[in-house]
């Protein structure tokens, strides 16, 4: 943690069963939305001219989704136009060597099946090499020290870590000034200066809505009196990483492992400057690798002693392997302290150093595990929201997704530790099995994942649909006259409806929706008749965050 910022407050106060809502009186209302998206029929030749000048338009502001959806029309001389303009798009990127870049629209074009694939100057292949090539932390062999040696010791580490110093200039309280500063903990990743840290200690320094004076240093753990400036490259504030830059010879250099080679119960060891203390090494051992605090993944659950000020430090193995970055620690629970996996940093690296704000994609889609005969055999689609790339595609709910470009999916974890290494903006293949037990391929538009999509979920689809994965109850209406009275049709096992009691063809009638401020949580009130309590007119208060992992 770091010693001002909450620390992952959000992902931690759910894990704990706290939620404070600081509801808005305006919003407490019941909304439908006025139109709700349905798939065009693209036979009617009006739809198709609508639609041909949609992606007129959209050329424009985005090529990509442009030829997606031209894709979609299948009108050749629009597919052909919008990729014309992917195609130049790439060329600028490759005059640029911006190869990230250049590597995610090729993508982009193989998946809507672009013919002319074999004409462009470079393929997939060489693309990815070139884009990796620079990132620092990915083309490191082994740990460094300042003389070319392994480090001996697991003390010797110590010299890659540094202490993240955020001044935040003067904060008054009660007509008293006081230095305002975040202190976090930071490694090297490669020797020209480049280090890890978590997003949560330099947000400030990110925020479009920050308004105050922030400046970013690092102190080195063998001269803790002078103050380096540094400057934010890239930032990912969905899980909680960032790399920045200093202009020093890192004196250690780390590498990272491989947090799949760590079994519960193997030692672990956590280096940072919690309360500031530079130098701190403490040890302990994984106590859990599974544990759901992200949004787009599992973390590692740690016993080694995680502080104030140790947000960013590297958890590392015996062999000075780095196998985590702290970022999370319950102060008042002994030992309960959380790590990101390195998988998730080596993932977004490329993004990161490609600079600024990572953007995560979606399929606009909501689901879980599908598994049978014990085994997980996909991804079970429950809900796609209208308009989304999943919906567009005509991927539907029970669809069961096997595979992303390619790539096998066989459960929910599979799907996100793919999608981590797709920017949005991206057009991916998407391999599911229908209900019917048939197969199908789509192209489908990976659009910016949204802060709250529970929240875009509800704006953008009616009630009856919008509560399967806000609630996890599928309703149906049961009066024309009211839009508020349903009856349950399904209740998703593990949901919030679930473990409140409902059950199917249970009656429920929706009297109010409200959201807090942030729209990361919704208090819904329902009077239910429940089959489970004789079906007696209850009222029921249900808190539902408007975000969790079960969102892609």
């Amino acid at each position: 943690m770091c010693d001002k910022s909450m620390c992952a407050l959000k992902t931690v106060c759910l894990f704990a069963g706290v939620l404070v809502l600081s509801v808005c009186a305006s919003c407490a209302s019941v909304k439908q939305p006025k139109h709700v998206y349905e798939l065009p029929d693209y036979t009617s030749e009006d739809v198709r001219n609508e639609e041909i000048k949609r992606i007129a338009a959209l050329r424009e502001k985005d090529a990509v989704e442009a030829l997606w959806r031209a894709r979609l029309l299948a009108d050749a001389d629009t597919i052909a136009s919008c990729a014309e303009a992917v195609v130049s798009r790439y060329n600028e990127a490759i005059e640029k060597e911006d190869w990230y870049t250049a590597l995610s629209l090729y993508q982009s074009l193989s998946a809507c099946g672009y013919e002319k694939l074999s004409a462009l100057v470079k393929d997939s292949g060489t693309l990815r090499e070139l884009s990796l090539q620079n990132v620092p932390g990915l083309s490191n062999v082994s740990s460094i020290s300042a003389s070319g040696d392994t480090a001996k010791k697991v003390s010797a580490y110590i010299n890659g870590t540094v202490t993240i110093w955020v001044d935040q200039g003067i904060k008054v309280e009660n007509g008293v000034g006081y230095a305002d500063r975040v202190i976090g903990s930071g490694f090297f990743i490669a020797k020209d200066g480049y280090i890890v840290t978590n997003h949560h200690v330099i947000a400030n320094l990110v925020d479009p809505k920050y308004e105050g004076y922030a400046r970013l240093y690092i102190k080195l753990a063998e001269d803790s009196d002078t103050r380096i400036p540094a400057k934010v490259i890239g930032y990912d504030s969905v899980i909680d990483l960032a790399l920045i830059k200093a202009e020093v010879d890192a004196p250690y250099v780390f590498t990272l492992g491989s947090s799949a080679d760590l079994d519960v119960g193997d030692s672990i060891y956590a280096i940072g400057s919690p309360v500031g203390l530079e130098r701190t090494l403490t040890k302990g051992i994984v106590s859990a690798t599974d544990r759901k605090l992200f949004t787009t993944g599992q973390v590692m659950q740690i016993d080694a002693a995680i502080n104030s000020g140790n947000s960013g430090g590297p958890c590392i193995d015996g062999n000075g392997l780095v196998q985590a970055i702290a970022f999370a620690g319950m102060l008042q629970y002994e030992g309960l302290n959380f790590a990101i996996p390195v998988e998730y940093l080596k993932a977004v690296l490329p993004a990161l150093y490609h600079g600024g704000k990572v953007r995560h994609p979606w399929l606009a889609s909501y689901g879980h595990t599908k598994r049978e005969l014990g085994k997980n055999v996909g991804l079970e689609v429950q809900y796609v929201m209208p308009a989304g790339g999943a919906n567009r595609a005509s991927l539907a709910a029970g669809d069961v997704i096997t595979a992303l470009n390619g790539v096998p999916v066989t459960s929910l974890e599979d799907l996100q530790n793919t999608l981590l290494r797709y920017s949005a903006g991206t057009v991916c293949t998407v391999t599911a099995r229908r209900e019917d037990g048939s197969e199908r391929t789509a192209a489908v538009y990976l659009a910016e994942r949204p802060e709250n999509p529970g929240y875009t979920v509800y704006k953008n689809d009616l009630i009856a649909s919008s509560f399967v994965p806000i609630l996890g109850m599928k309703l149906t209406s049961v009066s024309s006259l009211s839009s508020r009275k349903f009856s349950i049709q399904h209740v998703i096992r593990g949901s919030t409806a679930d473990e409140s009691g409902f059950s199917e063809n249970d009656y429920v009638n929706v009297q109010n929706v409200e959201f807090n401020q942030e729209k990361s949580a919704a208090y819904i009130t329902i009077y239910a008749k429940q089959r489970k309590k004789g079906y007696l007119d209850v009222p029921v208060g249900l808190v539902a965050t408007l975000d969790s992992p079960y969102y892609f």
